[in-house]
C-alpha cells in the first residue's frame, strides 16, 4: 500500500471544541497578524514574508507527521489565520484592490483548490483525511478560506461602514443559519462545512478587531500583544480540555484487557 494511504487521522474531529478553537485561532491570527505589521511597523511585506515562512515550516512538519498531533494541528490553522490577516491587508492596502476583488480573487482560488481536491479524491471529506497529496490541498484551502474570511470581515467594517461588534453579530448570524441548516434540512454537510469555516473567520477577526482597536473606532483599545496572549491562552486551555476529554472517551470505549 502506498505511503499516501496511511496518514489516518491528520486532520481535528470537527466537533464543538472544534469550532470554538477555530473562532479563537482566527481572533489569535487577526491581532498576531496586525501585531506583527502595524504594533513592529514591519509593513505588509515583511509581515507577510514572515508569515508565510512561519507557515511553511510549520505545515511541512504537519503533513510529515505520521498522525494527529493537537498541537502542531493548531499551531497550523494559527498560522494560516496569521497569513490570511497579512493576505488580506497587503491586497487592499499594498496592492489597491479592495476588499471586494481581493475577496473574488480568494473565492476564485478557493474553488480552484477544492476542485483540484475533487478531482483527485472524488470527494472533499475532511474527517478524517487519508493521503497525504489531499492534505496539501486542504491547507492551500485552508489558507484560502481564512484569508478570505479576513476580506469578507474587514469589507464588512470598511466598506459597509458597520461597527467590529455589528460585523461579528452578522457573522455570528451566519453560522447561527449553518447550524439550523445542519440539523433541520438536507443540505450537504461538506459544503455547510467549508461556509462554516470561511465565516468563523471575519467572526473571529472581528472580535480581535474589538477587542484591540481605538475607542473611538468602537474597539476596547487593549494592546495586540496582550490580546494575542490572553487569546492564545484560552486557545490552549479549551485545546488541552479536549484532548484530555476525548483521551477518557477512548480509554472507555476500549474492551478491558
Amino acid at each position: 500500500m502506498p505511503s499516501t494511504t496511511r496518514i489516518i487521522g491528520k486532520v481535528a474531529a470537527v466537533t464543538l471544541a472544534f469550532w470554538i478553537m477555530k473562532i479563537l485561532a482566527t481572533t489569535l491570527g487577526e491581532t498576531a497578524g496586525d501585531f506583527l505589521s502595524m504594533t513592529l511597523d514591519l509593513g505588509y511585506y515583511i509581515g507577510f514574508a514572515i508569515t508565510f515562512s512561519a507557515l511553511a515550516v510549520i505545515l511541512f512538519f504537519q503533513i510529515r507527521a505520521p498522525r494527529y498531533n493537537p498541537a502542531l494541528f493548531w499551531l497550523a490553522i494559527v498560522a494560516t489565520t496569521t497569513a490570511g490577516t497579512e493576505i488580506s491587508d497587503m491586497m487592499d492596502r499594498s496592492f489597491g484592490l479592495g476588499y471586494a476583488w481581493g475577496s473574488v480573487l480568494l473565492v476564485t482560488g478557493l474553488m480552484a483548490s477544492l476542485g483540484v481536491w475533487f478531482s483527485r479524491a472524488r470527494n472533499l471529506t475532511v474527517y478524517p483525511i487519508l493521503r497525504r497529496d489531499v492534505e496539501v490541498l486542504f491547507w492551500i484551502a485552508v489558507v484560502f478560506s481564512n484569508s478570505l474570511g479576513t476580506a469578507f470581515g474587514d469589507f464588512l467594517t470598511d466598506n459597509m461602514d458597520l461597527s467590529y461588534l455589528q460585523g461579528a453579530l452578522v457573522t455570528a448570524a451566519i453560522i447561527g443559519l449553518v447550524v439550523v441548516c445542519h440539523y433541520m434540512t438536507r443540505l450537504n454537510h461538506i459544503l455547510l462545512f467549508w461556509i462554516a469555516f470561511i465565516f468563523t473567520r471575519p467572526f473571529g477577526a472581528t472580535f480581535g478587531d474589538l477587542l484591540t482597536k481605538p475607542l473611538e473606532k468602537g474597539g476596547m483599545n487593549m494592546p495586540r500583544g496582550a490580546a494575542s496572549m490572553v487569546t492564545l491562552g484560552l486557545l490552549i486551555l479549551v485545546l488541552v480540555v479536549s484532548t484530555m476529554s476525548a483521551a477518557r472517551t477512548r480509554a472507555a470505549l476500549e474492551p478491558a484487557r
